[in-house]
């Protein structure tokens, strides 16, 4: 075997020394970049919305100001249409108001617009209490039954001017009735000067059979009624009308419904039927006159 040359193994290695060298120059050499007026126009038209990754960059605009919001001409409008409103406002509270553990959150909230001015003050008051009926007598149980300051006395005078329709609600307590159940100064009848309809509504009728044996004393129940009735309707001073109405367990024809339709029509007022009974003129004008005829028939007899 031949010897193998050491020039050209020499020759060889040279090559690849130099190729080294060059890579080592080319990698040390500077690298040159854009020119500094292609970043500056990059720089100054990229928008800032770009640099974002999921969240959507909204551009800076000035708020714009709202204009001054003028306060609704309520008082302007007609009288046809603050009535209208004042019905919708009111719409929540009950027909008849008696004293009770639920008037704060009922009816207290609704009278803050009375507070606004006093065209407001004037007009709410007058609609409100002339539109509800006032129960003369509390017939929630408890302390409100017991109580010896109704609720048209917690009213004031310019108040109770308003109102329109009263009701007396007899029955509650027909052994024992409170001692408030009175008709006194206090109670302010003489200021109801509005008042022509009273809403007599009774609910049971002692003088029935089925009360006997717990009754206080025969007729007793029936006369407290008839002097209560008395009382208020003399002191009612512009009253026109009394309207009766009851439970259907309560006759007409009993002692009860005998003596308070004696007394209304010997006082000269009108009588109407509520719509509760059912009670009608023609049907009432019979029972009347059989209830008359028996208490002549006793009345002769010398009972």
């Amino acid at each position: 075997m031949s010897k193998r040359n050491s020039k050209a193994s020499i020759i060889r290695i040279a090559p690849r020394a130099s190729r080294i060298h060059t890579l080592e120059s080319i990698s040390n050499a500077p690298v040159r970049g854009p020119p500094d007026s292609e970043i500056d126009h990059e720089a100054n038209t990229l928008s800032i919305a770009s640099l974002t990754l999921d969240t959507p960059f909204l551009p800076l605009t000035q708020p714009r100001k709202k204009p001054a919001n003028s306060p609704f001409p309520f008082l302007s409008l007609p009288s046809e249409l603050r009535l209208k409103i004042y019905a919708y406002y009111f719409g929540g509270t009950d027909s008849v108001l008696d004293l009770g553990p639920y008037n704060y959150k009922r009816v207290h909230k609704f009278l803050g617009l009375m507070r606004v001015c006093a065209q407001i003050h004037s007009e709410a008051t007058h609609f409100f209490y002339s539109t509800r009926i006032f129960r003369l007598f509390p017939v929630f149980p408890g302390r409100y039954f017991k109580s010896k300051k109704p609720l048209l006395a917690r009213l004031r005078s310019t108040q109770r001017a308003c109102l329109t329709v009263l009701e007396l609600r007899l029955g509650p307590g027909w052994n024992a009735p409170p001692r408030g159940w009175t008709v006194n100064d206090t109670l302010g009848l003489k200021d109801c000067t509005a008042v022509h309809k009273l809403r007599v509504f009774v609910e049971c009728d002692p003088s029935d059979n089925s009360f006997k044996g717990f009754r206080r004393a025969e007729g007793f129940y029936e006369g407290f009624c008839c002097s209560l009735l008395q009382d208020v309707i003399q002191g009612l001073p512009h009253l026109q009308t009394v309207e009766f109405d009851a439970w259907p367990s309560v006759n007409i024809s009993g002692a009860m419904m005998g003596n308070l339709i004696d007394l209304v029509l010997e006082l000269k007022h009108q009588i109407k039927w509520g719509p509760e009974r059912g009670w009608r003129h023609d049907e009432t004008a019979i029972a009347l006159a059989d209830l008359s005829a028996a208490n002549a028939a006793q009345d002769s007899a010398g009972f």
